[in-house]
């Protein structure tokens, strides 16, 4: 089912669902059902499934010469969906990015997971490599996201990369896409961030999500203003519970967010980390509360394939 559809179904109930990683390369798909497990208690109508792209290393040969070798630390993200909707029978929603696919690699992604019967795409550019100080498109691939949505519009109609493709049947995906409480670190400001996800809505995307964000005012500043300029698809939070100190520095660096000065100051007032995942899962719990009481779709959990915090807060909420 697509999730424009688990939304109208709930008739104005908050829903929960939430964002897995796939399992480092080498671990059994166990371990990620062990850690699922506890939170299917909650019934999320759908699990998104992360991608993670190929990087690049170069190792020292005999000679002293280096030898640049690909190397990718998780297994496919199609072939973890399937797994979970087998295992599970629930929806996923997995991730298609810009980099490291040309148009056709893209293609042929998209139709592996028609023929699973996967009805959900979540379309982003995806991060640059380590190596690269900023995105790169592969030569014949997208450099936007925006492109990628219109990719997967026309393959909704029916439209391939192979115009010669007899009695070719369309796909039916439901299309999401991220949105930015805080502005895509890329963008100038938030009204030309704004613009560009208009664009993305106008293309055929049904839904948003955003990136975490600590602070609710800035995630209804945002909605309001994607309102004001016609987007009208359902805006999903995106909330992510802090678990320990050095987070307060990485997830502002990495993810380009604040942190509000009341949070930041509870973080520094703990001894250990044990202490930090609580203030983080109160926090968590009161700002969830908040955006239910708002009326949000769904309360979106980006886990970081730790269950345990998430389960804590889901438990006092749904």
């Amino acid at each position: 089912m697509k999730v424009v559809d688990h939304i109208k179904n709930a008739n104005g109930k908050t829903l929960f669902s939430l964002e897995i990683l796939p399992p480092l390369k080498g671990e059994n798909i166990r371990t990620l059902f062990d850690n699922m497990d506890p939170l299917m208690e909650f019934k999320p109508p759908f699990i998104d499934v992360t991608y993670h792209r190929e990087e690049y290393v170069y190792k020292k040969k005999e000679n002293g010469l280096l030898e640049k070798r690909s190397t990718r630390k998780r297994p496919g993200t199609v072939g973890i969906c399937a797994a979970i909707q087998n295992h599970y029978k629930v929806d996923t929603v997995p991730h298609i990015i810009c980099g490291g696919f040309n148009k056709e690699e893209t293609e042929n992604a998209l139709i592996d997971l028609h023929f699973l019967g996967i009805d959900n795409v979540l379309a982003l550019q995806g991060d640059a490599i380590k190596s690269e100080a900023r995105f790169v498109p592969d030569p014949d691939g997208h450099k936007y996201a925006s492109e990628l949505v219109e990719q997967i519009v026309k393959m909704n109609q029916g439209r391939f990369i192979d115009e010669e493709l007899e009695n070719a049947s369309p796909t039916n995906f439901c299309i999401g896409v991220a949105g930015y409480p805080e502005k895509h670190f890329s963008a100038p400001n938030l009204k030309i961030d704004l613009k560009y996800l208009k664009n993305k809505i106008d293309l055929g995307a049904e839904y948003i999500v955003t990136q975490m964000f600590f602070d609710n005012q800035k995630f209804f500043e945002f909605v309001a203003k994607c309102r004001e300029i016609g987007i009208t698809v359902p805006i999903i939070p995106g909330i992510k519970p802090i678990t320990t100190k050095t987070q307060t520095n990485v997830l502002p660096t990495i993810f380009h967010i604040d942190l509000p000065e009341e949070l930041a100051d509870e973080i520094e007032k703990c001894k250990d980390n044990a202490a930090v995942k609580q203030v983080g899962i109160e926090w968590t719990v009161k700002q969830s509360k908040e955006l239910i009481k708002h009326g949000v779709p769904l309360v979106h959990f980006y886990s970081m394939g730790k269950s345990d915090p998430i389960y804590k807060i889901a438990k006092q909420l749904f």
